[in-house]
């Protein structure tokens, strides 16, 4: 049973250089990145505590790890690594997001790894809860890594959520999870539906809980998303808001999950609150940002609408 904590798995975190315009002035801000720290930044906005299992070192980890450390509501599990990070700098002065330069870091080495998985294991096991958020880069780490541990953890009673596509999702589906979170653009990638159309979508969602996920969310860039809960296939209506920038939503959408499941809440409010944090995190700059008393205003306006049965 969790106690409000989140274990979050962010084997490759990065340090993020994005330079703004602020009136007639450049603003340079410096923040730790990636998937899972943006996850973990709204999965705390929204009141859950988290323990981040993650590795970082060489001279952008030196920068990176005191930025991770201070991240409000989290425990930091680290594995300090022998070789450097990853970082990008962006530069969105005019407005759009320009990417100057970016490197993924280097490859996990295999004492690295065996020090991560085993601390990650030991901590998902403890909260209850787990997210395996994915890497910047295919090189960093390979997927049987995560089916590994979606294994481990899920034999272990733990409750698996998985932000992930491609061979990463393939690996964890061979053992299950209890939320798969996916776009449907990574959908399309995957192969796993032909276009964006509602029912290739829901085809889509019934395959993968047919595999093994017990819940399955499938975000819809400028419409609500699809969700299966139940082996009922629903429609989730989201506020209209206006966008100031579009990534990150779909990374708070899985913190919104994780938090209410963390808390003690239900599938179907877990959904409807990780939809309003995602539609929230689109109105602002910060990517996994948002307060937590708009988040709960919008989550009163999701509605979900049963379409399907799942079978």
């Amino acid at each position: 049973m969790s106690d409000g904590r989140v274990m979050v798995f962010a084997p490759a975190p990065q340090l993020t250089v994005t330079i703004e315009q602020h009136h007639d002035e450049p603003e340079l801000h410096v923040h730790p990145g990636g998937q899972g720290i943006w996850q973990t930044r709204m999965i705390t906005s929204l009141g859950a505590k988290v323990t981040l299992c993650t590795a970082a070192g060489g001279e952008v980890g030196r920068v990176l790890v005191p930025l991770m450390a201070d991240l409000p509501g989290v425990t930091l599990r680290l594995v300090n690594r022998e070789h450097g990070s990853g970082w990008y700098v962006h530069d969105r002065r005019s407005g759009t997001r320009e990417e100057i330069a970016e490197r993924p870091g280097t490859p996990l080495s295999r004492h690295e790894l065996d020090e991560l998985y085993n601390l990650t294991l030991a901590e998902g096991l403890t909260a209850g809860i787990a997210i395996l958020s994915g890497p910047a880069h295919p090189s960093v780490i390979k997927p049987e890594v995560y089916g590994r541990l979606s294994a481990d953890l899920k034999a272990n009673g733990c409750r698996v959520i998985a932000d992930l596509c491609g061979r990463y999702l393939a690996a964890v589906m061979e053992a299950g999870c209890t939320v798969v979170k996916i776009s449907h653009e990574e959908l399309i990638k995957d192969g796993a539906a032909a276009d964006g159309s509602t029912r290739e979508l829901m085809n889509a969602l019934v395959k993968l809980n047919t595999d093994g996920a017990d819940a399955v969310l499938v975000s819809r860039a400028g419409e609500g998303a699809l969700a299966l809960i139940d082996d009922e296939i629903y429609t989730v209506t989201l506020p209209k808001l206006t966008a100031a920038e579009h990534r990150g939503a779909g990374d708070s959408m899985t913190a919104g999950v994780a938090a209410t499941l963390a808390n003690g809440g239900s599938m179907t409010d877990a959904v409807r609150t990780g939809a309003a944090a995602g539609a929230l995190n689109v109105t602002r700059h910060g990517l996994g940002t948002g307060h937590v008393d708009a988040v709960r205003v919008l989550t009163e306006r999701v509605r979900l609408t049963p379409i399907k049965k799942a079978s």
